[in-house]
């Protein structure tokens, strides 16, 4: 495998998640915004990595493989920290995860049938507003902000999820 300036930044997101839940698990005082410090770092390499994949033509199997995997495993994971600290509904966790499983699911029967299903402009949106809200979620921030931060993360992800069934409902016939 290459290790490109792209791979190497996917690396890192992967790293960053253990080291994450390390420092909520150390339960300081300042956890919360160590934690905070992390995930947007692990965040900004999501976009970085982009970047210098197409910018730089470093796109690799394992790329594509990989970061999407890194994404949401680091979502995945702060968004179970924060059901277990009571800020986000298990409901809310659900249904990012059910959106996960049955877009995957569509690319994987799309691959079957020859076809690639690229990212869609909403996922990326959705990605974006997702990491945004949950780094505001680190933050001492009033409950209503919270509820708007769940709601922003569930409407975006149910959105590109119903965006991604629609462009590409002939995949299922």
């Amino acid at each position: 495998m290459q290790w490109n300036t792209a791979n190497k930044l996917t690396m890192l997101r992967v790293i960053l998640i253990p080291v994450y839940l390390v420092v909520w698990y150390l339960n300081m005082e300042t956890s919360a915004y160590w934690a905070l410090g992390v995930f947007v770092v692990a965040s900004v390499t999501d976009f970085a990595d982009g970047y210098v994949a197409r910018h730089y033509n470093q796109v690799t199997t394992f790329g594509k493989f990989m970061d999407p995997l890194a994404d949401k495993i680091l979502v995945i994971t702060a968004m179970i920290w924060f059901v277990s600290t009571g800020l986000l509904p298990v409901w809310a966790l659900v249904i990012v995860v059910a959106r996960e499983f049955a877009v995957s699911g569509l690319r994987l029967i799309a691959v079957d049938n020859g076809r690639v299903i690229a990212a869609a402009w909403s996922g990326k949106v959705k990605t974006f507003a997702t990491m945004v809200c949950l780094c505001l979620m680190h933050l001492p921030i009033p409950n209503v902000l919270v509820q708007v931060c769940v709601w922003v993360i569930v409407l975006t992800t149910v959105y590109s999820g119903i965006e991604y069934f629609w462009k590409n409902k002939d995949v299922m016939k």
